[in-house]
């Protein structure tokens, strides 16, 4: 039994996509035109919004994607998005909000500007995602709502004081969302990526295993979907081993902490 109606013909369905001008956000756009979906895309460049609408039309998928502008950080244009995206659409059937910020933050050099930044962005946006999109999908009876959060989101690694809490707030957000919309007929599910080779990976400086790409990353969120699934996470050879260490953590703090920083360790460059 799948936790989600699983989400595989999309012909005639509508999906809006925040913080789809590059990486997972901009793949996944451009694999759900192929699929035959209409995708609305926002984020706070225009310019990079009309280049993947461009790109789509190149791949024979003219008017498949449409562009809304907003900033995340400045609720008025999440409204205002909204509005003229219900103008162009009856219905809503998915959301994805894929909006992020990431800056390597150690302990050592904590920086509250950037703490701050990385929870306006990365989760406080969501929240006012949310508050429009949520009445909306109840009113209709169905719909699914899809949050991006990651893998920092399941133990505190080393580097990630400003993006790893915010990334754990969305993944604890999502349970709670499934807990209570799914007895409604509404599907959410969180995605958990590894490392993808995106503008915020760029600025790791280790080694990053089992790197994926965008466009590997936008297939296993359609598998995800297609499969119903919950907990999208990915490439799972790497996510089940960072699972097993997130358990060995409840279990034994100090013993999870020594194996962090012998692997974070024997990883730098």
């Amino acid at each position: 039994m799948s936790d989600n109606p699983p989400l595989r013909d999309w012909h005639g369905r509508v999906v809006w996509i925040i913080g789809a001008s590059s990486g997972i956000g901009r793949a996944t756009a451009l694999a759900l035109a192929q699929a035959g979906a209409q995708v609305v895309i926002s984020a706070r460049r225009p310019a990079a919004l009309q280049a993947v609408a461009a790109e789509a039309s190149a791949r024979q998928h003219p008017d498949a994607i449409t562009a809304l502008p907003l900033d995340v950080s400045e609720p008025a244009t999440i409204d205002a998005a909204l509005q003229r995206l219900r103008a162009l659409h009856p219905q809503l059937d998915l959301v994805l909000y894929c909006a992020g910020h990431y800056r390597p933050v150690p302990a050592t050099a904590f920086d509250l500007a950037q703490m701050l930044q990385h929870q306006t962005i990365n989760y406080v946006g969501a929240l006012h995602v949310l508050d429009g999109v949520l009445p909306l999908l109840r009113a209709q009876g169905h719909g699914h709502i899809s949050l991006v959060s990651s893998v920092a989101g399941w133990r505190g690694l080393p580097k990630a004081l400003a993006y790893g809490p915010t990334k754990a707030a969305l993944s604890h957000m999502a349970q709670i969302l499934h807990l209570e919309l799914a007895p409604l007929g509404l599907g959410v599910s969180v995605i958990h990526p590894g490392f993808v080779a995106t503008p915020l990976t760029a600025h790791n400086d280790f080694p990053m295993p089992a790197l994926r790409s965008p466009e590997q990353a936008a297939q296993a969120i359609l598998q995800g979907w297609a499969k119903g699934r919950f907990d999208i996470h990915f490439p799972r050879r790497f996510t089940w081993g960072l699972k097993a260490v997130t358990i060995l953590g409840l279990l034994n703090h100090r013993l999870c902490q020594a194996l962090l920083r012998r692997i974070t360790r024997e990883s730098s460059p």
